[in-house]
């Protein structure tokens, strides 16, 4: 066992290492040797199904303020412990050892926090504004063990992103030990015990008694908390009423869980009294509360007060002020560019600008024009327009010298299009089309801030019939302009007009109307509705997939809402709409299958394995039959990864030859799916290597020389490694060499 004390820090590390694969490191260097007859995947077992399925024995707390509060009113020692999905250690702690009754009894002297930068449930809050604990880590939210996580690196970890790890803090903030690169479980459960053994200060025994339903809600232990919130839940108006206002008079200790549960309640008198309590409480923790209260329709003075409250939190928080100014745009600024007059004209019949243009032709024809008029500023603007639209259309090629031939093609002609614009300039042209010609220009040499300085000048004076590719291409470089001002004052922590906001959202929706707007544009506008909580953003997105229903942006984006807003199920209920409506696409049994993909890992992660395997049943049977459509073969690597996650499901349950059967169908497949990580950080190569490691215990020689084989056929790059282990293993050792190392020692 390694244990060192270390005193408090800042900066960022860029590396979350594999535990397991740094002892190993570790060994190598030091001579530390493994014990004998051990590999990893036997020293950290992997939980079965039926370990998963036992509750966390630990009582984590939600914050570390509340930690701190709980420590120093029972004074009892902070216990710091992180975790890492995927990682062998990491997954043993998690799902054996915080979940065995013995062990909980160690973590009882102790005030437990939880780290991990890993989300298992999509949102934290149910529709009732229930907490949803972590399936993984349990009785914290996966949301306040992500949060969590700088907390501890900055005050604890010493620039070492390592998991799994345990660090005794005292009641003074210092440290007593820190342990990791340990090869056995052993010595970190020893380390905790004499911890508190050895530790000078004793905690006197706690005794809550029959307190007060006013003492029970202001404790900071999570296990009151949890108390009071079941009781709120179970209670009955009156008594709900009461709770609330007991809640109310704690000011800035108010339980923001009271608040968030009675606003989504269903009775609108108790969600308003809630509402005057987030705007008059002075506890940041409410500001994201806040913000998620403005995504749902309000009364307008409701809203008005929540974004005065936000703006008082702005006062300290750059968060808060950038939330506040944004709302407060969107809900009154005015814009730039006159929406109303794009507006009907986008709306009418003959917009030219949808119909195709002949780039080749246009630009023979402005050619001619010029050679008639050589000194006309719109004859010039006209070849300058025409050589840089056809500069936009140059695409490299993958063949090294088509790359070179067409960005030489792309350079002429901005080389041509610059030099007509400054002639027609010279020439006396002026406003909006010359500083939107400079601008695109700018923008495909790279130079953002000459781009985005010209789209600012010219987008208030672009008129609605505007040439339409120059339109659409100014439009989404003005909002891309705003966008940035917008990020480069918060990280300033600069003041910037509401307005701003305004005119990103007025671009993104007429680019939404225009008919050369892409769906690119939809998925910017959606992420920055999101971003800052609009009541819009749904929207956005509903009407983006009804122009683009094949888009990959915008899928991407519906899989993100329905699991934040719906789990699992109503993930794959959408989709399974989508895929009965009689217009449905070709291609959407495709992100059908995806979503059944992603569904899975959910279950995975929520410890329901029956679940799991028919969702990765269906996902199979979707990408199948998008083959069937479309005779394409893009699918398939994500069909290896769904009888990846079959494979390990089936170790979990002890299916030892199920797992071997299904780890033989991503064996099939493109070698990229073996070593790709999953949802949960897993690879197909990695439960191989638990497969073996079990195999040789059950003394199952004829799945341990069955695995071996396929193993041998595999190329090189099944045995990637993930990144989370290449820093820690060594660039020059792969998985093969230790797994053959590891034979070497007995294992």
């Amino acid at each position: 066992m390694r244990s060192q004390v270390t005193p408090t820090r800042s900066a960022f590390a860029p590396l979350l290492l594999s535990f397991a694969a740094a002892t190993a490191a570790l060994s190598a260097q030091e001579g530390v040797p493994a014990p004998p007859g051990l590999v990893p995947e036997q020293m950290w077992y992997a939980p079965t199904a039926e370990d998963w399925a036992k509750p966390v024995q630990i009582r984590w707390q939600r914050t570390w303020d509340d930690a701190v509060r709980l420590s120093q009113a029972t004074k009892k020692p902070i216990l710091v412990c992180v975790n890492m999905d995927g990682e062998i250690a990491s997954e043993h702690y998690a799902g054996v050892r915080y979940r065995d009754p013995e062990v909980g009894k160690l973590f009882e002297p102790y005030v437990c926090v939880i780290a991990s930068v890993y989300r298992h449930n999509p949102r934290d809050y149910d529709d009732d504004g229930r907490r949803i604990p972590c399936p993984r880590l349990g009785c914290v939210t996966c949301g306040e063990h992500i949060a969590m996580e700088p907390i501890v690196f900055e005050k604890f970890l010493d620039q070492k992103r390592i998991s799994p790890r345990h660090i005794m803090v005292e009641l003074d903030g210092s440290e007593t030990y820190d342990v990791f690169y340990t090869w056995d479980v052993k010595s970190v459960l020893t380390q905790l015990d004499d911890g508190i053994k050895q530790r000078k200060i004793q905690a006197p025994p706690v005794v809550k008694g029959d307190r007060s339903l006013q003492q029970r809600i202001q404790s900071p232990d999570s296990e009151d908390r949890e108390a009071v919130e079941r009781e709120f839940a179970a209670a009955d108006r009156e008594q709900r009423q009461r709770m609330l206002e007991l809640a109310l008079a704690e000011g800035k200790q108010v339980p923001l869980e009271l608040l968030r549960m009675a606003q989504n309640g269903l009775d609108p008198a108790l969600a308003k009294e809630a509402r005057k309590g987030l705007v008059e409480t002075a506890d940041p923790l409410a500001i994201d509360l806040i913000a998620d209260t403005l995504r749902e329709p309000l009364a307008q003075d409701e809203r008005g007060e929540l974004i005065a409250a936000l703006q008082r939190f702005g006062e300290q928080s750059t968060h808060a002020r950038t939330l506040a100014t944004a709302h407060q745009g969107l809900a009154d600024g005015e814009s730039v560019i006159d929406g109303q007059r794009w507006q009907s004209v986008l709306v009418g019949q003959s917009y030219a600008a949808a119909v195709p243009v002949d780039r080749a032709a246009e630009a023979s024809a402005r050619d001619a024009a010029l050679a008639d008029k050589p000194k006309d500023p719109d004859a010039l603007l006209d070849v300058a327009e025409s050589s840089l639209l056809q500069a936009f259309d140059v695409q490299p090629a993958s063949a090294r010298g088509a790359v070179r031939l067409l960005l030489r093609q792309r350079e002429l002609l901005l080389e041509d299009a610059e030099r007509r614009l400054a002639e027609a300039r010279a020439a006396g042209a002026d406003g909006w089309r010359p500083a939107a010609l400079a601008a695109i220009a700018a923008n495909l040499r790279g130079d953002k801030p000459k781009a985005y300085a010209a789209a600012i000048a010219a987008a208030p004076d672009l008129p609605p019939d505007a040439p339409g590719r120059l339109a659409v291409e100014l439009l989404a470089l003005f909002a891309e302009a705003r966008q940035h001002a917008i990020i480069d004052a918060v990280q300033q922590k600069a003041k910037w007009p509401g307005e701003w906001t305004t005119d990103v959202h007025t671009a993104y929706s007429l680019l939404a109307r225009h008919p050369l707007g892409r769906d690119v544009h939809v998925a910017d506008h959606y992420d920055f509705l999101d971003f800052f909580r609009s009541p819009d953003t749904a929207a956005v997105l509903t009407r983006g997939l009804e122009r683009f229903p094949a888009s990959a942006l915008l899928h991407e984006r519906l899989r993100a809402q329905l699991l934040r807003h719906g789990g699992p199920d109503a993930l794959e209920n959408d989709y399974a709409q989508r895929l009965a409506a009689a217009d449905a696409p070709a291609t959407l049994p495709w992100f059908a299958g995806y979503a059944s993909l992603v569904a899975a890992e959910q279950r995975r992660r929520r410890q329901q394995p029956e679940a799991a395997a028919a969702s990765y049943t269906r996902a199979l049977e979707r990408f199948a039959a998008y083959r069937t459509a479309t005779g394409q073969s893009d699918g398939t690597h994500y069909e290896g990864m769904a009888h990846a996650g079959l494979a390990r499901l089936a170790l979990q349950q002890g299916g030892l030859s199920e797992c071997l059967a299904e780890l033989q169908q991503v064996f099939a497949g493109p070698a990229s799916a073996v070593a790709a990580t999953d949802g949960l950080a897993i690879t197909a190569m990695q439960t191989a290597e638990m497969l073996r490691a079990k195999a040789s215990e059950a003394q199952r020689e004829d799945l341990v020389t069955t695995l071996d084989a396929a193993l041998r056929a595999l190329p090189p790059e099944a045995f990637e490694l993930p990144d989370y282990e290449k820093a820690s293993r060594g660039a020059g050792q792969d998985r093969g060499a230790q797994r053959n190392g590891n034979r070497r020692r007995g294992g």
